[in-house]
């Protein structure tokens, strides 16, 4: 009988595990198929105790170059633009994590996600760096405030009120499984923000390809150029704190800008590349005779005072190495500062901190709360404003993200200047993304031919980045001899078939990548070549002081199908003079080793400048 008590046993404990094991198998495959982002039977977390100092167990962990090839063993000497092989700008700071590799838009796009992350604006400090319990969040609030009057023919007030919110939405466009597997699987859960299906479907030719998110609504550029208009006119500063002399300097500068004389037959200044010239160049005068700008000191090297002189996030890291050895506009002494530059890349910080393949930015966003609540807490200078008279120089796709919370308040140069992920119209500013080769000399191999001998219509060769340019190809690619349109071309020394292509070409496409801006835009201005920009809710570098409408072509996503005939519509006198004006502008956009009048570096902090003159109101 013991016998038959110990097998019935032993028979119940067989059922009890196989019961126990179905259970288990069910767990986990409702788990795999209800959150497929999510490992099964796994938790990710995030670390409660970043320190402000760089981590160096993640320092090793480097990305590949925003637009590098993958090796897939196939053809590794096929290459597309300049900017889309690996950054030999880089390459010094980078070698001891060469191993590891470099793909720095891992998460292409989610820097809209971000949003999620930091929809409340405020900081968590986990450092041990002490809080600023002053009125900032008042003052974020405040910077958000959108401009909502209405003209007869303005933007109407919901479209007004969208672009100058931090809230996004986005379609669900379906992505391409192989080209974003590595995507989702991510972990980040503040990765899906409010999406919905997309309101209207893809072109019959192509409903069985995939492609990546869309924006639901589109600023067009028209309707930018009236929110500028509006943020002119309704300024939404903050009020300091205390007032100080330089408070009183700025209100004159803003009126001598607004009542500045006409100018006549200027040798330098071409009056029709600027939005207005006479205010334009009252403006810089002032600036050359007025600015003074304070440069913290804190932050810790290479995430801080490191620039990067080569490669397509050269911007940030020029701007940075001018304007701390500048002896004109730097001042010691704060109470003198009109502006206030926090000297950080954007570009390092992700290599930096940044940990490969693990989707998740948090700790590169805390890094930064942090900085600025040791900011806070340790000048004076800061609260006095809430940060409002504080600017960054930020080239990296993550910037958006890096600098929210508190920093939203700064003036934010930014290349990835998207109205979806925040981007404030006449307050922030579009830094042009410029492609580097040698920081020995930024400006080499700088001219194009003339319009008579450009005989293609136009150009374009670059990898499939992000969902417009799969589109673009669909379209064009081997459509017509008169529309150069390639995916990657052959890699030849000194990429001499894509210069001699956009050299050669009328028309230069200039279409968004994983994000909407783009290397090529400046590249066609180098080579006088026009830039057709095909990114929207993308506002062009320094958008407050040029007028793009004048030597570029802004085609919208959607007419992607129509591109010949929006560009053959253009009269071939249009395209001489838009020619001329290309060829003029492109002053504005060199970098020197000595900086010198009306180049890149005076451009940029001209539009700091700029905007924040037009934010002071008379008390």
């Amino acid at each position: 009988m013991d016998q038959g008590f110990r097998f019935l046993c032993q028979a119940e404990a067989r059922r009890l595990l196989f019961l126990m094991g179905a259970t288990i198998a069910l767990l986990i495959a409702i788990q795999y198929f209800e959150f497929p982002s999510i490992r099964v039977l796994s938790f990710f977390s995030i670390d409660n105790n970043i320190s402000f100092l760089p981590r160096e167990s993640s320092s090793s962990n480097f990305e590949m170059s925003d637009n590098m090839i993958p090796s897939n063993g196939l053809n590794s000497t096929i290459a597309s633009a300049p900017h889309e092989r690996t950054n030999s700008s880089e390459a010094s700071f980078s070698k001891k994590q060469a191993a590891e590799g470099n793909k720095s838009k891992e998460m292409e796009g989610s820097a809209k996600s971000n949003y999620a992350l930091e929809s409340n604006g405020g900081s968590v400090n986990t450092s041990g760096f002490v809080s600023n319990a002053t009125t900032s969040e008042d003052h974020v609030a405040q910077n958000k405030t959108s401009i909502l009057e209405k003209g007869e023919n303005s933007v109407n007030g919901s479209e007004v009120e969208k672009a100058m919110a931090p809230e996004i939405s986005f379609t669900n466009v379906t992505e391409d499984v192989a080209s974003v597997s590595e995507r989702s699987r991510s972990s980040d859960s503040a990765a899906i923000v409010n999406k919905e299906e997309n309101a209207g479907p893809l072109p019959s030719n192509l409903s069985k390809k995939k492609f990546w998110k869309a924006p639901s609504r589109v600023v067009s550029i028209s309707q930018m150029n009236e929110l500028l208009q509006q943020s002119r006119a309704l300024s939404n500063s903050v009020r300091p704190l205390w007032p100080l002399e330089v408070d009183q300097r700025m209100v004159f500068a803003r009126s001598q800008i607004e009542n500045a004389p006409g100018i006549e037959n200027d040798t330098v200044l071409y009056a029709p590349i600027y939005r207005n010239a006479s205010m334009f160049k009252r403006s810089y005068e002032l600036m050359e005779r007025m600015l003074k700008v304070y440069i913290y000191k804190d932050g810790p090297k290479p995430i801080f005072h490191q620039p990067i002189l080569e490669g397509i996030y050269a911007s940030e890291g020029w701007f940075m190495k001018l304007m701390e050895a500048n002896e004109n506009f730097v001042t010691k002494d704060p109470r003198e500062a009109h502006l206030f530059y926090i000297p950080f890349s954007s570009r390092l910080l992700q290599l930096t901190l940044y940990v490969r393949k693990s989707h998740n930015r948090t700790n590169l966003i805390e890094y930064m709360k942090n900085y600025v609540d040791m900011v806070a807490a340790n000048h004076t200078f800061w609260n006095r404003t809430g940060g409002a008279d504080h600017f960054v120089a930020a080239c990296h796709d993550w910037a958006p993200a890096e600098t929210r919370g508190l920093m939203l308040n700064c003036i934010r140069a930014l290349c990835n200047a998207d109205i979806d992920v925040g981007f404030s119209i006449g307050k922030d500013v579009s830094l042009p993304e410029t492609y580097v080769k040698s920081s020995q000399n930024p400006i080499k191999n700088l001219e194009g031919n003339p319009p008579s001998q450009r005989p293609f219509l136009a150009f374009f060769a670059g990898n499939l980045h992000g969902y417009v340019r799969p589109i673009l190809l669909e379209y064009w690619e081997n459509k017509d001899p008169n529309m150069k349109i390639f995916g990657p071309l052959p890699h030849v020394k000194g990429n001499a078939i894509y210069i001699q292509y956009m050299k050669s070409s009328k028309y230069c496409i200039c279409p968004r990548g994983h994000e909407v801006n783009s290397p090529r835009i400046v590249e066609s201005i180098f080579y006088e070549c026009v830039p057709v920009i095909i990114s929207d809710n993308y506002i062009p570098p320094l958008f407050e002081v040029l007028d793009w409408e004048s030597f570029a072509v802004f085609v919208p996503e959607k007419d992607i199908p129509d591109l010949k005939n929006i560009l053959l519509s253009i009269p071939e006198k249009r395209y001489v003079e838009m020619h001329k004006r290309v060829t003029k502008v492109q002053q504005h956009f060199l970098w020197h080793s000595e900086p010198v009048k009306y180049d890149l570096f005076h451009m940029i902090l001209h539009s700091v400048w700029y905007n924040r003159v037009f934010q002071m109101r008379p008390a």
